[in-house]
């Protein structure tokens, strides 16, 4: 399988939704990727329920939305409904993550676990095998245009390592300071899915970016 881009749309020009969905839907962007932000596990707000549906509206791939709040149980099913296909929550604030993976398969969408910089990938051991996805936060979540934190390589091998040993079919997502400068690397470390925010957006032809980051 060929490596998948997934832009967030976090970075966009939320002025001009729409116009960036409408761009999206036309590049080789595979994904969306949208962060939900509460302002309590991160400091920062993004959006939430009506945002998603609206650009629902205007896009046909699939989105890949990644919770950075707390207590993400108790709105499984209102992402399920405003259209999330692949449904990532935080391994640091889910005291019974397998019992949210299992609600996240069980509302129909694939189950994702994300990972801040500090969290060792050995924690993920005993459930990768129940996992469609591992976000790999390669920036501290909570605010977009970070720059990469290079330990990131050594948890990508760390944690393809796990994956291939427990015959696990989870995907390894990057999301953080994902430029064409790092992306070959990670991918050659065992990354499959790359986020991207600021370097697609803030980009003077973002088709383009996106184009050279699924051609890396």
């Amino acid at each position: 399988m060929s490596h998948l881009i997934a832009p967030s749309i976090l970075a966009a020009d939320f002025t001009n939704l729409q116009r960036e969905c409408e761009m999206l839907e036309q590049s080789d962007a595979d994904w969306f990727h949208i962060d939900v932000m509460d302002g309590v596990f991160v400091p920062n707000i993004s959006f939430g329920m009506p945002v998603i549906k609206a650009i629902k509206k205007h896009s046909t791939k699939p989105f890949d939305v990644h919770l950075m709040i707390i207590e993400p149980e108790k709105y499984i099913n209102d992402f399920k409904n405003v259209g999330a296909d692949i449904l990532t929550v935080h391994y640091e604030v889910c005291n019974h993550l397998h019992r949210t993976i299992q609600e996240i398969h069980s509302a129909g969408m694939k189950a994702g676990v994300a990972l801040n910089p500090h969290t060792n990938v050995s924690v993920l051991e005993d459930i990768i095998q129940d996992v469609d996805l591992v976000c790999l936060m390669s920036v501290n979540p909570g605010f977009g245009g970070q720059s990469f934190i290079e330990n990131t390589y050594n948890k990508v091998t760390k944690l393809k390592q796990i994956i291939t040993a427990k015959n696990s079919k989870a995907l390894i997502e990057i999301d953080g300071g994902v430029t064409d400068a790092n992306a070959r690397k990670l991918l050659d470390c065992g990354a499959d899915v790359l986020v991207a925010g600021s370097f697609v957006f803030k980009s003077t032809n973002p088709i383009n970016t996106i184009k050279q980051l699924k051609s890396v």
